[in-house]
């Protein structure tokens, strides 16, 4: 999906060796599991992400490497590697080309474009090698895929904002960088809802990086040149934060706004929802990269999964804020409750 980098613009660094940079134990045997006669080896794993700086990042590689540790006990993995290619696709590449010659069953990938990594990743394929790619996803067909809906995340929240406003009003749309992948397709979703309600117009297309500061700069200018707006379509946690900073900072009509589980959003709306502000939120959750680990033992261990997994977008509404919103973790934190397993299994076909 990148250049769709989703939730941080972050420094290309050109890296001049393979490191793994995080890593969740490093077992030196591959046997299987004590008592597991008959059962395959347990698999050498590695997770090839574009970055880790973002605190999604950081949460989802906690959960991934939390389930590691249930699945080592399991004797279902040996080893679990984790390389950070920094923001460098031609990185990202190098790195996912040593796990091919360091014969790794499995390779999990966070992908850094949604084409230039497909080469790589058919080779670790044609040579045996089980390939999930999670979130940021690539075009090859012969990988696992594992992501959200991100048309149905834009249309899910320009049919709540239209009924929201009973059909008619004056809206910004706050959208993520103009040409990336996932702010394009989740703009698409929304235009397709909202051209159901003749009656709402959109004054502003704004676009900006998914970040608080910048956001809150590009908000603030729309914001001025449109006043009387009655509700904004954001596609964005952090774009979402710094819509409703803006209006409470001037002391404005708190109109509905879409957005994301960006924690500091989530503290905003529970902080005004006495005072009538409501929003609908989603989520694009970090669990996935715990299903595509899972979904990447089921198939390396021979059982039939989807080569596509689309997983369903989270609702996040004035009824079950409380079940989502973390008062004592950071703005920029994500919080998102556990799938259950059995929920993943239904998810990758066990």
């Amino acid at each position: 999906m990148i250049g769709r980098f989703t939730r941080a613009v972050v420094a290309v660094t050109a890296l001049g060796t393979l490191a793994a940079t995080a890593a969740c134990g490093v077992d030196s045997g591959t046997e299987a599991s004590p008592g597991g006669a008959g059962k395959s080896k347990a698999l050498k794993v590695g997770w090839s992400t574009i970055y880790l700086t973002p605190s999604w990042m950081q949460q989802t590689d906690k959960m991934m490497k939390d389930d590691v540790a249930k699945l080592k006990q399991e004797g279902e993995i040996a080893d679990y590697q984790v390389f950070n290619a920094n923001g460098d696709t031609s990185q990202q590449i190098a790195q996912i080309r040593a796990m091919i010659q360091q014969k790794y069953d499995v390779i999990i990938v966070d992908a850094g474009s949604s084409t230039a990594l497909n080469p790589a990743l058919e080779q670790a394929v044609d040579a045996g090698i089980t390939v999930v790619n999670f979130d940021s996803l690539v075009t090859s067909g012969k990988v696992v895929r594992v992501g959200t809906d991100q048309k149905e995340w834009g249309r899910m929240m320009g049919q709540w904002l239209g009924d929201r406003l009973a059909g008619k009003g004056k809206i910004i749309a706050f959208n993520g960088p103009a040409g990336v992948a996932v702010s394009e397709e989740r703009w698409q979703g929304a235009e397709e809802a909202l051209k159901k309600y003749p009656g709402i117009k959109i004054v502003a297309n704004v676009h900006s990086e998914y970040n608080l500061a910048p956001a809150a700069q590009a908000f603030a200018s729309a914001y001025s040149a449109n006043p009387g707006i009655d509700g904004v379509f954001s596609q964005g946690g952090a774009l979402s934060a710094a819509a409703l900073q803006t209006l409470v900072k001037q002391k404005k009509k708190l109109v509905p706004i879409t957005g994301e589980n960006y924690n500091g959003f989530l503290k905003l709306w529970k902080e005004h929802e006495s005072g009538g502000f409501s929003s609908l939120s989603t989520a694009q959750p970090n669990y996935l990269g715990v299903i595509a680990l899972r979904a990447a033992v089921a198939k390396a261990g021979g059982a039939s999964v989807p080569n596509q997994i689309t997983v369903p977008l989270p609702k996040i509404t004035d009824e079950n804020l409380d079940q989502y919103v973390k008062p004592d973790q950071p703005d920029d934190s994500y919080p998102i409750p556990a799938l259950p397993q059995s929920e993943i299994d239904k998810l990758i076909g066990k």
